[in-house]
């Protein structure tokens, strides 16, 4: 199915070995200082600061060919443009206020306004929020396709590349490595497209290929479906990477443009996904198996060399990821657990070199539990991330505060109705309407209720 010239070969070998190497290259100071080698020492520019934002934002590259390739521009509808919305208000009313907050993690910062109860539940959710174990799964996977080894295998190798320069470089690794790898994935799709509208034309060759829906922005799908999407990329405002991008940039200035300009970006990047999975739609009919419509697409129309350069793209867009949230992941290991629990006199430091080793072990091993990316995502993120976005708003704006023990039910409860509506909707014979209702949408409305409740006996309590 996936044939590799020698000369392909080379180029992924290659862009595997430089990726580690510029790493390398980060000056090893780091280590001796705890904002240094945690947030690369709060001076992070604008130029870093884009590059790394719009590269991690791409780790399920794959996942995007497949929903373009099955659906169309609605893949755009619901994947990208919500996560603009999102973006461009955190980047408003949250990015300066991130910044000044001068923190390492958002559970820090929720155990500060809701003790130190919330703090740790919160870390809990944050963790596997940030798993790497998805984008483990996709380098695994990929590695698999092209090299014929076990998954498995495919994650262990990708682990060791994405983390054996953050544990000496930190995130002025993840910075500097995730710039080389944000010019490789534009390289690489910038390629295939140009490619591909030379092969074959333009639009008119893409209406004439592909069915009438996939033109259509809502795709023929409920607006129960497409709200749902929306709700997801309320995401945006609980991300740990942004938060962690505001924390470690030089002013609150440079967070927020840097994230506008972010987007601006995106929405050009987006452009060569989508693009890329129409041509895949209309030179590739009825393939069995949609997450491998990128790559199947380069079979057909890249030669020997140019195919090397895009899959080292698509190699980009998920390690840019994995080890962003690697270094995420250890963090909270390392911040949000371990100083505060363990007895032991060990630097943070320490702890999130031991940490980035523990994430990547943990995640291969739910990955091998859970082998699907959607799965992961859906099951991960419907369950968790209503519990902590409310309380997230309330830490940065007084008037939205609930009382701590409020903050506490409201975490659990969102959780526990999520999963008890998951359940019930997977065993029980339910109207068409009623399984439209998303895990998601029950969590994210008891933590409402919850939460406006919290609100309406905060105000009591201040009035008396």
């Amino acid at each position: 199915m996936i044939s590799l010239d020698f000369l392909d070969i080379l180029i992924i070998i290659l862009f595997f070995a430089i990726v580690p190497l510029i790493g390398f290259l980060v000056p090893r100071s780091q280590q001796k200082n705890e904002e240094d080698y945690l947030l690369s020492g709060r001076k992070v520019g604008l130029f870093l600061f884009v590059t790394t934002t719009v590269s991690t934002w791409y780790g399920g590259i794959l996942g995007v060919g497949e929903f373009s390739y099955r659906y169309g521009l609605v893949s755009w509808f619901t994947q990208g443009l919500p996560y603009y919305i999102f973006a461009i208000l955190f980047a408003i009313f949250f990015a300066k206020k991130v910044r000044s907050a001068s923190l390492f993690t958002i559970p820090e910062k929720l155990e500060q306004t809701y003790g130190k109860q919330v703090g740790l539940i919160s870390a809990l959710i944050i963790f596997f929020l940030i798993s790497p174990a998805p984008y483990l799964l996709m380098i695994g996977s990929l590695i698999s396709l092209l090299f014929d080894i076990h998954f498995g295998y495919g994650m262990v190798i990708g682990f060791i590349i994405s983390s054996i320069y953050l544990l000496k470089g930190g995130f002025k690794a993840n910075l500097w490595v995730d710039v080389f790898q944000f010019f490789v994935m534009f390289i690489g799709f910038i390629l295939i497209v140009f490619i591909a509208a030379d092969n074959f034309g333009t639009i008119e060759f893409l209406k004439k290929e592909i069915p009438e829906s996939h033109f259509d922005l809502t795709g023929g799908f409920s607006p129960i479906y497409l709200i749902v999407w929306f709700l997801i990329a309320l995401w945006t405002f609980a991300d740990p990477g942004f938060h962690q991008r505001c924390y470690s940039a030089k002013t609150g200035s440079t967070a927020m443009w840097g994230i506008i300009i972010s987007v601006i970006i995106w929405i050009g990047f987006d452009f060569l996904t989508t693009t890329t999975g129409l041509y895949s739609r209309a030179v590739l009919h009825g393939i069995d198996n949609p997450v491998l419509a990128y790559p199947l697409l380069a079979e057909v129309i890249l030669s020997p060399g140019l195919k090397g350069i895009y899959y080292a793209a698509l190699f980009a867009t998920i390690f840019s990821t994995l080890n962003s949230f690697l270094f995420l992941s250890a963090t909270t290991l390392s911040k949000d657990f371990a100083t505060k629990i363990l007895p032991y006199n060990i630097s943070s430091v320490r702890y999130t070199q031991i940490g980035i080793l523990l994430s990547g072990m943990i995640g291969i091993i739910i990955a091998l539990i859970i082998p699907s990316v959607i799965e992961l995502w859906y099951t991960i993120g419907s369950l968790l991330i209503p519990a902590i976005i409310l309380l997230i708003i309330g830490s940065y704006y007084s008037k939205y505060e609930v009382n701590n023990s409020i903050a506490k039910y409201e975490m659990i409860f969102a959780v526990i109705c999520g999963l008890f509506w998951m359940i019930l909707r997977d065993n029980l014979l339910l109207t068409n309407l009623l399984m439209e209702i998303e895990p998601m949408i029950v969590g994210l409305a008891a933590a409402v209720i919850i939460h406006i409740y919290g609100i309406w006996e905060k105000q009591k309590e201040m009035n008396l």
